[in-house]
């Protein structure tokens, strides 16, 4: 990923807390900035992983649960048509639509050292934490004949550690997000194992 330093660190306006796009909305804007569907597929995946842990997790109610998991739903949302103006693209267009200033942030700051964002709230946190990883452990899951079936974290740890595998994916970024959010890198893993291998789309 190239570096497009965002150049701010406030996003929407505290006006618009609590606003969000409906299930229809945010799946119709999904479908028609994203084209491919690997892609499509990640972004839905960090969306039901920012679900599944703001339900299990932060015990949130349901109308926090769609905020966290509309974060992870739309944050690389701009990748795929305009790569040069990830994740500008996304932000203007959720503040254009008066998106709560939470959700936006998170989404600011899913890549610290690409856009010049920190995370600052738990939502932010753990959309930086399961993007690199989540699409690493879907790698690993396409090279294994019983895809999540039996897979462990050791397994994943090895992987990592090679860095010919998945080669794309940052470990230095997957490092950071496990000690910003203060969560060991084997409980994400397993984490994102238990729950990524439910989601059927």
């Amino acid at each position: 990923m190239l570096t497009h330093a965002l150049g701010r660190n406030t996003f929407g306006a505290i006006s618009n807390t609590g606003n969000v796009l409906n299930r229809n909305e945010a799946n119709e804007l999904l479908h028609s900035w994203v084209q491919n569907e690997r892609l499509k597929l990640h972004m839905q995946q960090v969306a039901f992983l920012m679900r599944c842990w703001a339900q299990e997790k932060e015990n949130l109610n349901s109308d926090d649960q769609w905020k966290w998991e509309l974060a992870g739903l739309l944050h690389d949302a701009d990748w795929d048509q305009w790569p040069d103006d990830h994740c500008k693209k996304i932000i203007e267009e959720l503040e254009k639509r008066n998106i709560d200033p939470e959700i936006i942030h998170a989404i600011a700051s899913h890549g610290p050292r690409y856009f010049g964002v920190d995370p600052k709230t738990k939502m932010g946190l753990m959309l930086y934490a399961f993007d690199e990883l989540s699409g690493f452990i879907h790698a690993y899951s396409l090279m294994r004949p019983n895809s999540y079936a039996g897979m462990e974290v050791k397994g994943v740890l090895k992987r990592l550690k090679d860095k010919t595998f998945a080669a794309n994916v940052n470990r230095d970024d997957i490092k950071d997000a496990s000690e910003r959010c203060g969560i060991t890198i084997e409980k994400l893993i397993q984490f994102i194992i238990d729950n990524q291998k439910k989601l059927v789309l």
